[in-house]
C-alpha cells in the first residue's frame, strides 16, 4: 500500500492567525510529508507492505512506527481545523463532554493541562473506548490512543515545530488558541 499526503481542507492561510500559513506549510508540507516519505521506504517487504496505517501502529514498533504514528496523528490533526471552526461541540460528543467532564469549559481545562505537561515532543488527545467512555490521553513522541485501543478524537501536536513560528515557547497560548478552529463535525464524525 502506498501512502499519500492528503490534502488540506483549507488554503494554508486559511487558519491564520490561530496557526500562520508559514507555519502549516512546514508543518503538513514538510513534516507530514516526511512521515509519509518514510514510511512508504520503510514498510516494502514487511509484512506492513498492504496493512492501513491504523493497523500498522498497532502492531509495529522503531522506524516504521514513529512515522506511522505521526503520519496518523497529523492526518487526524489536520482534519480536525476550519477557518470557520470554534465554539462547542453538539450532538453526541457534546452530551459525551457534557456527562463525562461536567460541562465544556471543564473537559477543555483538563485538556489543555494534559497539553500543556507534556513532557518533550507529543500528543494531547481525546479519544474514546468501545464504549463510548471518553478519555484523554497524553501520547509521547509519535504515539497515538490506537496503541491502548482507543480511538482517536482530537489530537493537538504539542512538538514545537507546530507552533514555535507563530507562539516561540508559549505552548499554553499555542493550546488555548487552537480551541478557535476546531472543526467539530470533523471530530464528532469520528466519535
Amino acid at each position: 500500500m502506498k501512502f499519500e499526503l492528503p490534502a488540506l481542507p483549507y488554503e494554508t492561510g486559511a487558519l491564520e492567525p490561530v496557526i500562520g500559513k508559514q507555519t502549516v506549510e512546514l508543518h503538513h508540507g514538510k513534516h507530514f510529508q516526511a512521515y509519509i516519505t518514510n514510511l512508504n521506504n520503510l514498510v516494502p517487504g514487511t509484512k506492513y507492505e498492504n496493512m492501513d496505517l491504523i493497523s500498522i501502529v498497532k502492531d509495529s514498533d522503531g522506524p516504521i512506527f514513529n512515522n506511522a504514528g505521526q503520519a496518523l496523528n497529523h492526518e487526524i490533526y489536520f482534519s480536525s481545523f476550519s477557518p470557520n471552526g470554534g465554539g462547542e461541540p453538539v450532538g453526541k460528543l457534546g452530551e459525551a463532554i457534557n456527562a463525562q467532564f461536567g460541562d465544556f469549559e471543564n473537559f477543555k481545562k483538563e485538556f489543555n493541562a494534559a497539553a500543556v505537561s507534556v513532557f518533550g515532543s507529543g500528543w494531547a488527545w481525546l479519544a474514546s473506548d468501545a464504549d463510548g467512555k471518553l478519555v484523554i490521553t497524553k501520547e509521547p513522541n509519535g504515539s497515538n490512543p490506537v496503541v491502548k485501543g482507543l480511538k482517536p478524537l482530537l489530537g493537538f501536536d504539542v512538538w514545537e515545530h507546530a507552533y514555535y513560528l507563530d507562539y516561540q515557547n508559549r505552548r499554553p497560548d499555542h493550546v488555548n488558541a487552537l480551541w478557535n478552529i476546531i472543526d467539530w463535525k470533523a471530530v464528532d464524525s469520528r466519535y
